[in-house]
């Protein structure tokens, strides 16, 4: 069982060929998760639900979270 239910952490490729790792303990599986990134000015206007999304990966060892905005 995994850190969020049933899901399995998993390995992924950021770059052609190259793994992800944890910056913090060098380890390779992550659970994924989307992450919205917060801005003062549409909080201010209560607009959070607008923000821009990102990809969270987080460590399945540590927890460290990596955010990954989309390209």
């Amino acid at each position: 069982m995994g850190l969020f239910g049933r899901e399995e952490a998993t390995e992924y490729e950021i770059i052609p060929g190259q793994n992800l790792r944890c910056e913090i303990c060098h380890h390779g599986r992550f659970y994924s998760r989307e992450g919205k990134i917060q801005t003062t000015g549409m909080t201010f206007l209560d607009l959070d639900w607008a923000n821009a999304s990102a990809t969270c990966l987080v460590c399945e060892k540590c927890g460290y979270v990596h955010w990954f905005l989309p390209t």
